[in-house]
């Protein structure tokens, strides 16, 4: 466990030099929302949340692929599954799952590596993002698109988002 933590702060320091800054997009959604679990403050160390959101957009433009988990191609929870696997965090592998395993974060509390949940077109939630900061989130949005940002004030996200959730 001792090395998987060195190796762990080694990674975090080694790939903080890759980062690079987003544009601002300063709103965000404002519509009645679930709430899940009890609402928790920090309670992850925020390098983590950064690392989270480094590895997630080191895969930005890779194909979508239906219960994809790996490079070669990635759905949504497979993303999350496969950025948090990076890191030595065991997640489960559903958008569902993951939603039940969060805490519950406000949005006005969200922080780099939260995720945000929606749901697209069933009556649970089936799609799952990873926040990336200043309202954009990182994820596999569909067949035929790639692993890219989006922001959760476009209409069409505001309008499906569900909660947001914190793991670990």
């Amino acid at each position: 466990m001792k090395v998987r933590q060195h190796l762990t702060i080694f990674v975090i320091a080694f790939l903080a030099g890759c980062c690079s800054s987003v544009p601002r997009q300063p709103s965000s959604p404002t519509q009645d929302r679930e709430t899940v679990g009890e609402s928790v403050g920090d309670w992850r160390p925020a390098e983590e949340g950064a690392q989270l959101v480094r590895v997630a957009a080191a895969l930005i433009g890779t194909p979508y692929k239906f219960g994809g988990d790996d490079p070669r191609g990635f759905d949504c929870s497979g993303l999350v599954f496969y950025s948090f696997d990076r890191l030595g965090i065991e997640v489960p592998r559903t958008a569902a799952d993951q939603r039940r395993a969060a805490r519950s974060v406000d949005l006005e509390s969200l922080s780099p590596g939260d995720l945000v949940f929606f749901r697209t077109s069933a009556r649970r939630v089936d799609h799952v993002g990873i926040y990336a900061g200043d309202g954009r989130f990182i994820h596999a949005p569909r067949s035929g698109a790639v692993v890219s940002y989006a922001y959760l004030d476009d209409p069409y996200y505001r309008t499906h988002f569900v909660s947001a959730g914190r793991l670990r």
